[in-house]
């Protein structure tokens, strides 16, 4: 079939160890997943059920554990805010997954960021709308290699941190999330048919702040290690 337009080519993110890549269908992000993070941004945790927000593809960056990600500070913004997550990546089509067997449907983790333009995004909650100008701009969502969970396992527990110029400032553990990976696919799956290449970034702890250009971040979680992001 021709096209008007030549169709861009898949975003595609490496698989660690191996020359294979997963070109990214779907990313959706789950808000507000930890209990201090809700505080923090001035909700109860213990009152909603998870709730989701999606980023096109190509919001979508690889990034290599032997390099610096170069990421520009974004337009229209100036306050421009960190969230270290765990990234389950779906490798098993499936709608109404029963919590049994929805890790069955997670081929892989990898280390993600959600960078998010607060300003424009508290702006769009003031006024009930939809908050795609603040979290779903152009290289938004910085991920490094995937880990097949063959290989790493699914995630019960496991250390997540996130630096600034070498100080901590996001420090927690995946055993808090509010809805466990497990529970955050089967929740999603009654929503949405998961499809192989649909990411879920998982939410973020406390501790969320800004960056300016110059900071470099490095971002963690146990068993999956670190990326450097310099804001630019």
């Amino acid at each position: 079939m021709p096209f008007i337009f030549t169709p861009e080519a898949p975003i595609a993110v490496p698989v660690v160890g191996s020359n294979d890549s997963i070109a990214v269908r779907r990313v959706y992000c789950v808000g507000r997943n930890y209990a201090a993070h809700a505080r923090e941004m001035g909700f109860d945790p213990d009152r909603e059920p998870p709730f989701f927000f999606c980023k096109p593809d190509n919001a979508i960056v690889p990034v290599a554990y032997d390099q610096t990600l170069e990421l520009a500070y974004p337009a229209e913004t100036g306050n421009y805010h960190y969230e270290v997550e765990l990234v389950a990546v779906i490798g098993k089509s499936g709608s109404n997954v029963p919590l049994e067997q929805a890790l069955d449907h997670v081929w892989g983790y990898a280390v993600g960021l959600d960078m998010t333009r607060r300003d424009l995004q508290m702006k769009m909650r003031e006024m009930g709308r939809p908050w795609e100008i603040g979290k779903a701009f152009d290289e938004s969502a910085p991920i490094g290699p995937i880990h097949p969970a063959s290989q790493v396992g699914h995630f019960e527990h496991a250390g997540i941190w996130l630096t600034v110029n070498g100080e901590p400032k996001q420090k927690s553990d995946i055993t808090h999330l509010i809805w466990s990976v497990a529970e955050t696919v089967s929740y999603l799956s009654r929503f949405f048919r998961l499809e192989p290449g649909d990411l879920i970034y998982t939410g973020t702890p406390e501790g969320v702040g800004p960056v300016k250009r110059g900071d470099t971040m490095k971002v963690g979680v146990e068993r999956l290690g670190e990326l450097t992001v310099k804001v630019v």
